[in-house]
């Protein structure tokens, strides 16, 4: 499991820093130890407490193959979403949450088909009888379709897990994991509504040091978990099956 940072390593990373008092969620009220020149301060101590809970979530779901979606897409997460995820070998989305990627999943798997396919035919240089036009126009789409859905290119379904960095920010991904019943990890700062959230973080999640902190030590969890998963599989000469 992975190791819970010192109250230390998340003072330094500015991880108890919240917002002013004035825009404050009452229901933050728990995880909150103070204020501070007009800024609420986060109790690490409860940080500390919902991390190993959350750390302990996401690995068992990696321990049972199944999969957790990083979201992120707030500028200052967006490259650590990507770079976190891909460490760890999950899916992610850190640009644009496009409608409709859990309550329409039909529509995104189409969409994905046509993106790998189009990918897989330039790859191979099946595009090449087209003219130069053509071609451009090709190159051109799968730019477009990798912006939107390359992050999630091989998610075969919906995952088991969001990992949501700012559910302000990405409040539609919230809405959709809610409504689809998806398990939701999340930073909670001191000026959201922690309720719909399974495994809130309390932390800063604008600082990008905290950010990064927290991002890393979830995909730690997820490579743990994974790593645990593909040696069963290896033990069972690779006959075992996801479980949701």
């Amino acid at each position: 499991m992975a190791t819970i940072p010192s109250l230390t390593e998340l003072l330094q990373s500015g991880t108890h820093f919240g917002h002013r008092t004035s825009k404050w969620h009452p229901k933050m009220k728990k995880y909150i130890f103070g204020s501070r020149q007009g800024i609420h301060i986060i109790n690490l101590e409860e940080t500390q407490k919902s991390l190993e809970s959350a750390l302990s979530f996401v690995k068992s779901v990696a321990q049972r193959g199944g999969t957790v979606l990083f979201v992120g897409t707030k500028k200052q997460a967006s490259d650590i979403v990507q770079q976190a995820a891909k460490s760890c070998g999950m899916p992610f989305v850190n640009k644009r949450w496009l409608g409709g990627t859990f309550t329409n999943f039909a529509v995104i798997a189409q969409m994905l088909r046509k993106f790998k396919d189009l990918k897989r035919k330039q790859e191979r240089g099946e595009l090449s009888k087209y003219t130069k036009f053509e071609q451009l126009k090709f190159s051109e789409e799968i730019k477009t379709l990798d912006d939107k859905v390359g992050g999630i290119q091989d998610l075969m379904r919906i995952p088991d897990a969001v990992f949501i960095l700012d559910i302000r920010k990405d409040k539609t991904a919230l809405e959709e994991s809610v409504r689809r019943g998806v398990k939701i990890v999340a930073l909670c700062d001191s000026n959201v509504n922690p309720q719909n959230v399974d495994y809130p973080i309390p932390a800063n999640d604008d600082a990008v040091k905290s950010i990064e902190l927290l991002a890393n030590l979830v995909a730690h969890a997820c490579q743990e978990g994974r790593d645990e998963w593909e040696k069963a599989r290896a033990r069972l000469g690779g006959s075992l099956v996801q479980q949701r």
